[in-house]
């Protein structure tokens, strides 16, 4: 379990470290080429850790699936959309409760299989890999907008 609580810490710190000292205003640049923002990458790893992982103990607000789940645009935001600092402090509380799965139920079934994926454990390795791709993608637009502005 230690190496499991390890790889979301890492992740999570990845994560949050990559956006430190972003100009504010580049998190809702869209670049040319790039299909979202830094602002929804951010909102996107929340909700999709919150569903897969926590969905029985979701602290979000159901609004945020609308926002930022699959397929969702910032081009196409109305309504109430949290700010990037808030994000950041709900990933941070975020990684507490994710730290808080308890090991036993790593080999669980889950209520809903997807894309082959039965067990808590399954999905804890789905979500550390879905949101290091989305860290790639977020040093990605960091760099072209820096290079841009």
């Amino acid at each position: 379990m230690n190496y499991v609580k390890n790889q979301l810490t890492v992740m999570r710190r990845s994560l949050l470290r990559e956006i430190e000292g972003v100009n504010p205003e580049f998190m809702d640049v869209q670049p040319a080429g790039f299909n979202n923002t830094i602002h929804w990458h951010l909102g996107h790893v929340l909700t999709a850790a919150e569903k897969f992982l926590l969905n029985s103990n979701s602290n979000l607000p159901a609004h945020y699936s609308q926002l930022f789940g699959y397929g969702s645009k910032p081009a196409e935001w109305t309504g109430d959309v949290p700010s990037v600092e808030v994000l950041k402090q709900q990933l941070q509380e975020q990684l507490v409760r994710l730290l808080e799965i308890p090991e036993e139920s790593l080999t669980e079934k889950v209520a809903q299989p997807f894309q082959g994926m039965e067990t808590v454990g399954e999905f804890i390795n789905f979500v550390v890999l879905h949101e290091t791709n989305h860290i790639g993608q977020i040093h990605a637009m960091k760099l072209f907008i820096q290079s841009t502005n």
